[in-house]
Parts: structure tokens; sequence; C-alpha cells
């Protein structure tokens, strides 16, 4: 079977990697896995993002997430900045706001999203979105900065109406392990039910395990999975699944 796959959110920088990295990667393109994106999440894990892309030829992002708001510091910002300008990177992120975690400090989630959105709008980016408990809040901050390259829902969590405000930004949907499991009925729903142009596939390795799959670290491989019961929710075929989803993909991030 002829099909291409992106795994369009995965942290294989991460030194739970760091033993079996190529063995990894390997194990994903012979699953059919052609691209791999990599999000950053604080600004000291960056240069071994950067060396860990170039090594193996992922595409990078740079962002500061919210869960780390603690670790980020204010010259962080101007690092982003700077990285933007001298290195190719497919987007900013992984930013977002994460109103789930303990004692979010929302006030500085907020700014510091806001400016993130405003670099990638600089430097006309899309944007890989972390967000939890927070879909009206950021929906309401992507209306005003209204970016022209929009980008990507990591992990959607939201509601079908969410779903759509974002669809109608122009964002896609990012479907990951949560599909797998049987539980998942409104993740289900949305994932069959919105145009198929608005999906693409991720797994957020090493998290975000399959079914079948727990206690182990995710990889990329296991993308594959996801886009097998995507089309059979959808009652298509994997080659169509994986031709709408990659296409997509590489559309929205230059791949």
């Amino acid at each position: 079977m002829n099909i291409e796959l992106i795994d369009t959110h995965c942290h294989l920088d991460f030194p739970v990697f760091d033993e079996d990295r190529a063995d990894v990667v390997a194990e994903a393109e012979a699953a059919s896995v052609s691209a791999f994106v990599i999000p950053g999440v604080v600004a000291q894990d960056w240069p071994r993002l950067l060396g860990c892309c170039a090594e193996y030829g992922f595409s990078p992002a740079l962002g500061l997430h919210p869960c780390f708001i603690d670790q980020h510091q204010d010259a962080d910002l101007e690092r982003l900045e700077a990285l933007l300008v001298s290195e190719q990177v497919v987007a900013v992120g992984e930013i977002g706001l994460d109103f789930f975690i303990a004692n979010p400090d929302q006030t500085r989630q907020v700014a510091l999203f806001d400016a993130q959105l405003e670099l990638a709008k600089q430097f006309n980016l899309p944007v890989l979105l972390h967000v939890r408990k927070a879909h009206d809040q950021v929906l309401r901050l992507l209306r005003q900065q209204k970016l022209p390259r929009a980008g990507i829902v990591h992990a959607y969590s939201g509601s079908e109406q969410q779903a759509t405000q974002y669809a109608e930004l122009g964002f896609k949907l990012g479907i990951g392990g949560s599909l797998t499991y049987d539980r998942a009925k409104k993740l289900r729903r949305i994932a069959t039910d919105m145009p198929l142009s608005t999906l693409v596939l991720e797994t957020d390795s090493p998290d975000i395990p399959l079914l079948n799959h727990r206690g182990t670290p995710n990889q990329p491989k296991r993308v594959r999975e996801v886009a097998e019961v995507l089309a059979g929710l959808r009652g298509i075929s994997l080659e169509e699944l994986a031709h709408a989803t990659s296409t997509t993909a590489r559309k929205l991030l230059n791949l």
C-alpha cells in the first residue's frame, strides 16, 4: 500500500528517545510516516530540538508552552524572535492556554500566548496550539489577532461548536491517540462529522498513548493506527484518509 502519513506533533527530541531515536524513526518510516513536526516547549531545550531536527531531517517549531509558565523568562520572547529570524521553522508552537492545570496563572498565560501570536503574525507562520479548558478564550484571542496562516489545534478536546469556529478561522484539528478509545464519543463524533480537509494526524509522542499501548512511550509509527481508526469511523479507505490529511499538513506547514 503506497501511502504517506505525517505526524504533525511529536516530541522526538525528548531524552526518552535518546537511546533508540534512530530505531523509532526507522519504525515510523516503515509504517509510512514520512514527515515529523517537532514542537518546542521551553527555551532552554530549543538548541537540543534544533540539533535533533538538523540531524534527522525533522521539521522544527519553536514556542513557549503554557504548562511550563514558571520556567519561562521575559527574555525568552526575544530569543524566540531571534531564532525565527535565523532558523527555518515551520510554526510557532507549542503555544496556547491551559486552565486545566492546578493553579494556572491565567493572566501570565494570556500575555505570553498573545505575544507569541504577534510573533507568528509578524513572521507569517502558523501556530501549534495547546488548549485545555480554555477554548473560548483562545478563540477570542485568535479572532483579535487574525493570523494569516492559522495553524493546528493540537490534541483537539473542545466541543463540536468550537471545532466549527476554529475551522472558520482556518485552523485544523490535530487528531491523535485519544481517538482510539471507545469512550471518546465526542471526539469521535467531531472527527467523523467535520470536513476531512480540517483534520491532520499526530501522536504527541511520547505522550497520549493509544488504546492497547498504555504504559510505554508513544511513538510516531502509531500515527498509522490513528489513521486506520479515523478512516474506519469515516467509512473511507486508509489511502484516501492519508492523502487528504498529509496534503493538508504539507500545505499548512510548507513541508
